[in-house]
């Protein structure tokens, strides 16, 4: 098989995942009612927190555990499998009469297998080549077209029946198993260490410090914009397909924009497209926000997922920049936990917030993290692209 068409079909199978995870939150509020939740922005918050704990617990175990065993496909399938069992039982929750916190125990067991499945497929094709960019931005326009179509998609299933998306998101995590068991696995042949190990190597290469600090933010935002920024748009007056359409105004941009920046990064380096697009990001998001009116927030949205499409695929190219072949699944497992830090952030910071004070000063804060995180981590994201327009990272850390 080329290497090309398993690209594709790995992308797509990342691009399942996606598409089943996002198909939940245009109606995050009407689902979590149905559920047994009273269907405000904290439930919503504690519905979402749950699967991302998960993610955050196990999206290492997953990477270093397919390092140490040599193979990633069969994990990527269990995982999938898992995963599409995890929404199952949550919409046969209602007619069992299962209690709001059993539903999410039932959510965190289902994000335990999900975050295999979109880790270790992300993983896979890093193993294909060693252009990193290429590869990343194939995952990259992956989870954004699977965010973008899984938005407005979710809202209007969520419009039909609140518990269709779950039935959706199962169908897709089955579809998702499949794909992959039809492609080669390309793990490294000398990728058979300790899990022990290939978690120790983390802490051998501190530069991973750089990327993961950016993708903990740059996922805070979209953790953000999950939960309060579905209730931001339906105060419109929304329902929930429109308020998944706005979300769509900022993946659309962002998925098809990805693959290109992607192949633009490994041409120019890491330091424009990671600092000067995190800088765009954050002002962007704070323009939101403050619009006065749907249309003006719904047009920031889509200058939101350009900005937002420099940057995430030139950070995920970071981490497989430093990472030799046989840690890919572990640096990447790594950088996936943050990733889930900051959505778990995202939500958290994003609800409380809401609940406290008000939707704009909670994009303030999110808005002005992305600055933040940009102008502190600005020096070192030079340095590493050997003065912002080398090769990227690969010489500056080898030499």
């Amino acid at each position: 098989m080329e290497r090309r068409t398993e690209r594709r079909r790995l992308a797509l199978a990342v691009w399942a995942v996606l598409v089943s995870q996002v198909l939940l939150y245009p109606g995050v509020a009407d689902l979590v009612h149905e559920l047994g939740g009273t269907g405000d922005v904290q439930s919503g918050m504690w519905f979402l927190v749950a699967e991302f704990a998960a993610f955050v617990t196990f999206a290492g175990v997953w990477g270093a555990a397919s390092d140490a065993l040599g193979r990633r496909r069969s994990l990527i399938v269990t995982g999938a499998l898992g995963g599409a069992l995890g929404y199952l039982v949550l919409a046969a929750a209602p007619a069992l009469g299962v209690s709001f916190t059993a539903v999410l125990g039932i959510r965190a067991l289902g994000g335990t297998m999900t975050i295999g499945a979109f880790s270790l497929s992300m993983t896979a094709l890093a193993d294909l080549s060693s252009e990193n960019g290429k590869n990343m931005g194939a995952a990259g326009i992956a989870i954004g077209l699977g965010a973008a179509l899984g938005s407005v998609v979710g809202g209007r299933l969520a419009d039909a029946d609140p518990l269709y998306p779950l039935y959706g998101a199962a169908t897709l995590l089955v579809v998702a198993a499949v794909i992959v068991a039809t492609v080669p696995d390309r793990t490294p042949d000398d990728v058979r260490v300790r899990l022990g190990v290939a978690l120790g190597r983390l802490r051998e290469r501190p530069e991973l410090g750089i990327p993961y600090a950016f993708g903990f933010i740059d996922r805070m935002t979209a953790g953000f914009f999950s939960l309060v920024g579905v209730f931001y748009f339906r105060s419109f007056g929304l329902d929930a397909f429109g308020a998944g359409l706005a979300l769509f105004a900022f993946f659309f941009p962002f998925a098809v924009l990805q693959y290109p920046l992607g192949i633009l990064s490994d041409r120019v380096g890491r330091f424009v497209p990671v600092v000067v697009g995190s800088i765009g990001f954050g002002l962007t998001i704070i323009v939101v926000g403050v619009a006065p009116t749907l249309p003006l927030a719904i047009v920031s949205m889509i200058l939101v997922g350009v900005f937002g499409a420099l940057v995430s695929p030139s950070t995920m190219a970071l981490v497989t920049d430093i990472a030799d072949p046989d840690e890919r699944g572990a640096a990447l497992g790594g950088f996936n936990v943050f990733g889930s830090l900051g959505f778990l952030t995202g939500f958290v910071v994003g609800g409380f917030t809401t609940s406290t004070a008000d939707f704009l000063t909670a994009f303030l804060v999110v808005g002005l993290s992305e600055v933040a995180i940009a102008l502190v981590a600005a020096r070192s994201v030079w340095r590493l692209s050997s003065g912002g327009f080398g090769k990227g990272i690969v010489g500056s850390v080898r030499d």
